[in-house]
């Protein structure tokens, strides 16, 4: 495991291929958060921070001079202008002019992370295939990384890693000691990542293999291939979500494929559908996919096929929502003083432990958070504490699991919708700010059935009763049953049962008179 020693070792190798004049107007103790340094020809170096801060450097205009310091300290690119340091996770990418001559260098800095994932350490030792999607910079190739030194490590696994560009195991010919005991396969060109992953079953008897960036068509049907005899497949690919890659042509092979079915006249009535519907085709190659929402948070599907069938048919599918914790600071805040010399070792194990408490908790009490976009507070306050909910009202909506919004004003908050969906959390909409409206949206949204919570001592609530015997009769319509007769409502209750039925593409109508009107359900 790499500490901070080898971390500035690492770092002075780096420096030590960098213009003069950008390493004297570097600040050595500001470069903790630095993601990478441009160098073009005719601007001034830039020092690019997490988070979007860039610096500009105190020197000048980068010039022929400079940019042939640094190639003529490295090795020469590859077809993909990439570069690197031997023994470092440091990448060196150019950029050429028409005539091929280098004009900029992307030189991004490489280091190891330790802990980003603890959260998902309970999936990774399962032995199913994972893979990973997210945007550019989110960390899928640090995780990349850490998964192998754990599987190879700790699990005993043989784990071969597919580098296509050097990223997950660094350059040069002896693989960083960030993945532990894996072993690498290079590849000389990124056309043939799909023949070195073949290669490494044939060859190698892995029984585990990652590889970073599955982008062709050619490269899902090698990931088929090596998932089809039983190797557990580690890996990333492009998207930035689960509905993306199924909605890609070249990749969707890989969580299952599509193919347009058309149903008989029985089942699309069953399904209240179109005749003609889009199905998963074959088994995933992948039984797990993780998006990575940022650094710090993950939406787990743990079941690839069930996620998969739940958006061809446009069903709510509920990722499992995993944060990464800053396990170090809190070590340093919570630790005595004398204490506070813990190896790397014993910070890992109390990691390991902090995270399968914290999972024991929420299982033996969840609490939600929920956030409200012009919905009544005051209301959902009284809902939660008369239905005795587990929930707690958020103003931040990226700590929020739900969103609940008003279905008038959701074109204007676009914007916080929008930031909602970008952190896969579920938005549901009220049609007013009723109390029978807001439990009854509360409910759905909790997923909350008869009998999951107890009200306060002393508290009923006709509409919550006839909304519950609602839904337990569309269950059983769904099931098979042809027409159930619900009990006798008020008419403001009908008119939400009615409601609630229409939601299911259910047929309902109200029958008898006086006090003895109520709802049937039926098909349509």
């Amino acid at each position: 495991m790499m500490n901070n020693l080898q971390f500035q070792n690492d770092l002075e190798r780096l420096l030590a291929v960098m213009p003069p004049k950008v390493v004297a107007n570097l600040s050595y103790d500001k470069l903790d958060d630095v993601i990478e340094i441009v160098l073009d020809i005719g601007r001034i170096p830039e020092v690019r921070h997490a988070g979007g801060r860039i610096e500009k450097l105190n020197c000048d205009t980068v010039n022929d001079e400079d940019i042939n310091f640094v190639t003529s300290h490295i090795q020469e690119f590859t077809h993909d202008n990439r570069s690197g340091i031997p023994g470092t996770l440091h990448r060196i990418s150019a950029i050429r002019n028409r005539q091929g001559k280098v004009i900029g260098l992307t030189c991004r800095i490489g280091r190891v992370v330790t802990g980003t994932i603890a959260c998902i350490k309970d999936i990774c030792t399962q032995g199913k295939s994972i893979l990973f999607l997210g945007p550019p910079g989110v960390g899928k190739t640090t995780k990349l990384r850490e998964i192998s030194r754990l599987v190879a490590d700790e699990l005993g696994k043989r784990v071969v890693i597919v580098d296509t560009s050097n990223e997950i195991a660094g350059d040069g010919d002896v693989p960083h000691p960030a993945v532990g005991t894996a072993r690498r396969m290079q590849v000389p060109q990124p056309e043939f990542q799909k023949d070195i992953m073949i290669e490494a079953v044939e060859n190698h008897t892995p029984e585990v293999i990652v590889v970073d960036e599955i982008g062709t068509e050619a490269e899902a049907q090698a990931a088929r291939t090596i998932a089809e005899r039983g190797v557990m497949l580690i890996a990333t690919a492009h998207g930035n979500c689960l509905e993306s890659l199924i909605k890609n042509p070249t990749l969707s092979d890989l969580v299952g494929g599509i193919q347009s079915v058309t149903l008989g006249d029985d089942e699309a009535k069953r399904r209240a559908s179109q005749k003609t519907v889009l199905e998963r085709e074959k088994q995933p190659t992948f039984d797990i996919v993780i998006e990575i929402l940022d650094r710090n948070t993950l939406a787990v599907y743990k079941n690839t096929s069930e996620a998969v069938d739940y958006i061809l048919r446009g069903w709510p599918i509920r990722p499992e929502i995993r944060k990464v914790e800053e396990i170090h600071e809190k070590l340093t805040q919570t630790l005595e003083p004398e204490k506070q010399e813990t190896t790397e070792a014993q910070a890992d194990n109390t990691l390991n432990f902090s995270f399968s408490r914290q999972k024991y908790v929420e299982q033996a009490k969840p609490l939600r958070k929920l956030y409200l976009y012009a919905v009544s507070r005051t209301i959902v306050e009284k809902t939660i504490e008369r239905l005795n909910l587990n929930v707690e009202l958020t103003r931040n909506i990226e700590d929020a699991d739900i969103v609940i919004a008003h279905k008038n004003f959701a074109k204007g908050g676009a914007k916080i919708l929008n930031t909602a969906k970008e952190y896969r959390v579920q938005i549901f909409y009220v049609k007013t700010n009723s109390m029978a409206q807001i439990q009854k949206v509360l409910k759905d949204a909790l997923d909350i059935r008869p009998g999951d919570v107890e009200p306060l001592q002393g508290y009923t609530d006709e509409t919550e009763t006839a909304l519950d015997e609602t839904r337990d009769a569309i269950k059983s319509i769904l099931e098979g049953a042809e027409i159930i007769d619900l009990a006798p409502r008020s008419s403001q209750i009908r008119k939400l049962q009615h409601e609630l039925i229409d939601q299911y593409n259910l047929g309902s109508t109200s029958i008898g008179e006086g006090a003895d009107r109520h709802i049937r359900i039926h098909r349509r």
